[in-house]
């Protein structure tokens, strides 16, 4: 089986840079006044192993930016979160590295609640006209509900890209069966994303303990809808459990100080055995751990 290794999370390795990097503005504020941060900690990705890089377009919402701001910097801030990822790219000789163009949670991570489905368009198109240039493939990625994917599905570029959608679990109290944030079942979810013709389905920014029955769940359901050709994967983040009514640029979540590398692995190995063969890390996962990934699972 073989496996494909993803990035890690921008936020802290630009943090460890001393890049700027505050809040509300989190990973954007590198793209306005460092950006070549953003570039060096893409090389160092792929020199650490990673097959696949993910623009630095998360922060790229009224979420985190604001709308006056948005709305006279959305598209250009995604165009450069797109060249900066393409530049890390040639400058690193790797000229098999993907670009996956991030398309975050267009109202707040985590937040199902916050949702406005007329939105969409507004805020989605900006970012896929801006990144649309350089990436080589589309990520859905942190969504807690199933309307984000399937609201943002018809504003791609029908050009066949492979359109990639990963979902944030929650992790902040036992439920009878997996579920998204939003209360949606993982069954539900796979079996709406087969409907919608994606490529790869994924778990992420949650912790990895609730990644795996995940992983079980999804695996089943592909069998059932005969859809196996359907990839899945998982990258976790290392913070603490995030409850429903979390507050994601207020401040800076504690990294948990039990999951390093190894451990990290450990968790990688669990989920390539339920079958995932896509496989990095989310907030607080390092360039160490994308590097321990990539010798021990390639």
């Amino acid at each position: 089986m073989s496996i494909t290794i993803l990035d890690g999370g921008m936020s802290r390795e630009l943090m460890r840079r001393n890049a700027p990097f505050h809040q509300p503005e989190w990973s954007a504020a590198a793209l306005y006044e460092g950006p070549h941060f953003v570039q060096a900690v893409h090389e160092d990705f792929i020199a650490h192993g990673a097959e696949v890089i993910t623009t630095d377009s998360y922060a790229v919402v009224p979420f985190h930016i604001g709308d006056k701001r948005f709305q006279a910097d959305g598209k250009m801030l995604a165009d450069l979160a797109g060249r900066l990822a393409k530049s890390a790219v040639k400058n690193s000789g790797v000229s098999t590295t993907q670009i996956a163009g991030s398309l975050p949670p267009m109202f707040g991570s985590y937040r199902a609640d916050l949702i406005q489905p007329n939105r969409f368009a507004d805020i989605a198109q900006p970012l896929i006209d801006g990144l649309s240039p350089y990436v080589d493939l589309w990520l859905c990625e942190t969504q807690s509900a199933i309307i984000e994917p399937v609201s943002i599905k018809p504003l791609l570029p029908k050009d066949n890209r492979p359109l990639w959608v990963s979902f944030t679990l929650t992790d902040d109290e036992p439920t009878a069966e997996p579920q998204l944030r939003s209360g949606e079942t993982v069954k539900e979810t796979v079996e709406k994303m087969v409907e919608l013709g994606v490529q790869a389905i994924l778990f992420n920014c949650c912790q990895p303990e609730v990644i795996g029955e995940a992983l079980t769940v999804t695996q089943q359901t592909l069998k059932a809808l005969n859809a196996t050709n359907i990839q899945t994967g998982a990258y976790a983040n290392a913070f603490a459990p995030q409850p429903k009514d979390a507050t994601a640029n207020d401040g800076l979540d504690e990294v948990r100080k039990d999951l390093d590398p190894q451990s990290y692995l450990t968790w990688a190995r669990k989920w390539t055995e339920q079958g995932a063969t896509i496989i990095g890390g989310c907030c607080g996962i390092g360039v160490e751990y994308i590097e321990t990934l990539a010798k021990n699972l390639k």
